[in-house]
């Protein structure tokens, strides 16, 4: 395996699990919480970051059927982001989440997983 997808592979296992704590603990609580924003917008950026990676070390460029997925979940989780940052700088720290961010970012979560899991069943069957 190319070592700069191997590079971006772990970063996005660091990704999942960011996604992972920010996603589940808002899900529970419904309260925007610091540490939901800290943990999504370290998801975001170490996304990018991976995305760059798998990217450049491929040899089948960007534009593939999982690229394709990829993309649009990355897009997905940024959106989510900058969804629940305007609702801290609206309404502060410890607010409800309204009904549409909590759907909202649920389905982005689970669209981002399942490309995750894409892109792992791909190397898989390599």
């Amino acid at each position: 395996m190319n070592p700069l997808v191997r590079i971006g592979s772990t970063i996005v296992i660091l990704a999942l699990i960011s996604y992972s704590i920010a996603i589940i603990t808002e899900q529970r609580k419904k309260i925007l919480r610091r540490r939901i924003l800290v943990f999504l917008t370290l998801g975001v950026a170490l996304d990018i970051t991976a995305t760059i990676f798998m990217v450049l070390g491929s040899s089948k460029g960007g534009l593939t059927l999982h690229g394709i997925i990829g993309y649009s979940s990355l897009l997905g989780m940024f959106i989510d982001a900058v969804l629940i940052w305007r609702l801290k700088i609206k309404k502060g720290s410890y607010c409800l989440v309204p009904d549409g961010i909590h759907i909202y970012s649920r389905y982005a979560y689970i669209w981002w997983v399942i490309a995750f899991i894409t892109g792992g069943l791909l190397v898989a069957l390599r």
